[in-house]
């Protein structure tokens, strides 16, 4: 019986084909696909809209855990999905900022804040790119995990964007859904920005450990 809890092993795939269409990277597509739905409800503007909005959203938010998960599961972790898994995700993200800025929902500050995030997205893919080109592996740290958890809270808010109506038993309270999203922008901020010096410094470190490791190589060879 423990063995059948456990993840099944991965499974050498024999094609990009096959893995194009297992389960798994199947929802990672099915993510992308959504982007332009939940774009498109978000420029309708009207309550009822951003509500099904944000309700899309999280539906692709919920694929992001599961398509993982599921991967882990039956064994079916492939090159392909490591590549789609990502790039879903900073495409769902970045495209909502970019709209909810250009929408007009964003100050200039929290403008600002998304030309950062976005730039250090960006950054931090490059890194990623060139060190497993180098056959060095960066983990995400904490402080990107969350990051990434405010992250899509905040987008979740500001996609509601309009004020509710709150009953918290005791009392009952007028939320602003974009202001509460934007303080939580703000705060994502500063965990992309500390999050992004923990990968400039694994970087380094990993790329120091390889030089060091190839210069023990050659003076042992000699």
């Amino acid at each position: 019986m423990a063995n059948e809890t456990r993840a099944r092993k991965p499974k050498i795939r024999s094609s990009i084909r096959e893995d194009a269409i297992n389960v798994p990277n199947l929802l990672t597509m099915a993510r992308v696909v959504m982007i332009p739905l939940v774009l498109w409800l978000i420029a309708d503007g009207t309550p009822a809209a951003c509500f099904w909005a944000a309700m899309v959203y999280m539906v692709t938010a919920i694929t992001d855990a599961l398509d993982g998960w599921l991967a882990r599961r039956m064994g079916l972790i492939s090159i392909l999905g490591k590549f789609l898994d990502p790039l879903a995700d900073k495409l769902l993200v970045m495209a909502s900022l970019v709209w909810l800025a250009y929408l007009g929902r964003l100050p200039l500050p929290g403008v600002i804040a998304v030309i950062i995030m976005e730039s250090r997205e960006l950054g931090v893919t490059a890194l990623r790119t060139i060190a497993l080109s180098e056959g060095v592996v960066m983990a995400a740290g904490q402080g990107g995990k969350e990051k990434t958890a405010l992250q899509m809270v905040a987008i979740l808010l500001l996609i509601v964007y309009h004020p509710y109506q709150i009953n918290f038993g005791f009392t009952t309270l007028w939320v602003d859904m974009g202001q509460v999203g934007l303080a939580m922008l703000y705060l994502s901020l500063f965990f992309a920005i500390t999050s992004a010096g923990e990968y400039i410094k694994l970087f380094v470190e990993a790329v120091e450990a390889k030089e060091h490791r190839l210069a023990e190589e050659s003076e042992a060879e000699e």
